[in-house]
């Protein structure tokens, strides 16, 4: 097949791809998010399945969502909404052409015009009116919703790997674990713009930063990442990730040390813990158990 000599020879190192032996109309893809984009480091897969008239039309397309929406073009259902794909109009130039386009091409436009550094741009009708300031403000937003989703597909993936690529993802994300969770606390606290966090100074990987300069993060952002960020640690801890200095770092704001966190787990999860602390601030006592029976005394 002509497809696997081109992907074999041009196919970029931040994209698989893996077929099945007795079905070669079957592919599935992986994506590496680009540096520069809210989708740095994560994985984003698509199912692939060649109709039996290919290259007539276009490749079947299917994303795995997880139910999240990440992207304008990418929807929650799994379509991937793509002039290349005539799953939306566009030009003569820009939709699928039997005689010369390529599965190597529609994988390289997903990588690149889609998952790119301003998604909120990619639906119809932005950033024409009332004027840039307005629209790149919500486009901000939106790549910050965009992160936490995406932080969200990575727990998704690692519990549960698409067939195949099980071993791709778990080497993938020990080795991107720290750098990672070092740019979720580097977006919380303002010292780099969501997605570049490789564009900055912050690159030590341990969650501190030279930078004296901060950017705007909303609160619904900095929650959202708070709440999730204890989570990510977790994940990517199990996922056997050298991530001890976070998991240490999630400890201290919990005001407790890691292996009090583990224990407390185990004996009734954290939400007794919390509400035991906040009893105690209180002042609610325990009630004392009698050691023995009351005796009754009567008087005349």
């Amino acid at each position: 097949m002509q497809e696997w000599r081109i992907l074999k020879t041009h196919l970029p190192d931040t994209i698989y791809v893996r077929a099945y032996e007795n079905r070669i109309d079957l592919m599935r893809a992986a994506i590496v998010g680009a540096a520069g984009t809210p989708y740095h480091d994560g994985i984003f897969f698509f199912d692939i399945a060649f109709p039996a008239d290919y290259p007539a039309r276009p490749p079947l397309i299917h994303y795995r969502s997880f139910g999240l929406r990440i992207n304008p073009n990418l929807y929650a259902s799994g379509l991937v909404c793509l002039s290349l794909l005539n799953t939306w109009h566009g030009k003569k130039s820009e939709i699928w052409s039997p005689s010369g386009s390529t599965m190597l091409q529609v994988l390289v436009s997903i990588q690149g015009l889609v998952l790119n550094e301003k998604p909120y741009y990619n639906e119809p009708g932005t950033g024409v009116w009332p004027g840039r300031g307005y629209w790149d403000k919500r486009s901000n937003a939106y790549s910050e919703d965009v992160f936490v989703l995406c932080c969200k597909t990575m727990m998704f993936l690692m519990r549960r790997a698409p067939k195949n690529f099980e071993g791709f993802v778990a080497d993938h994300f020990r080795v991107t674990a720290p750098a990672i969770l070092s740019a979720c606390k580097a977006y919380m606290e303002g010292r780099a713009s969501v997605g570049h966090y490789y564009a900055s100074n912050v690159v030590d990987h341990d969650g501190s930063s030279s930078s004296s300069s901060l950017v705007q993060v909303s609160d619904k952002f900095k929650g959202a990442m708070r709440k999730l960020f204890p989570d990510l640690v977790d994940a990517f801890a199990r996922s056997g990730a050298s991530v001890g200095n976070f998991v240490e770092q999630v400890a201290v704001e919990r005001n407790a040390n890691p292996r009090d966190v583990v224990d407390r787990k185990k004996k009734g999860g954290m939400g007794k813990w919390v509400w035991g602390k906040l009893k105690n601030a209180l002042g609610f006592k325990k009630k004392k158990k009698n050691s023995g029976k009351n005796k009754a005394s009567s008087s005349k």
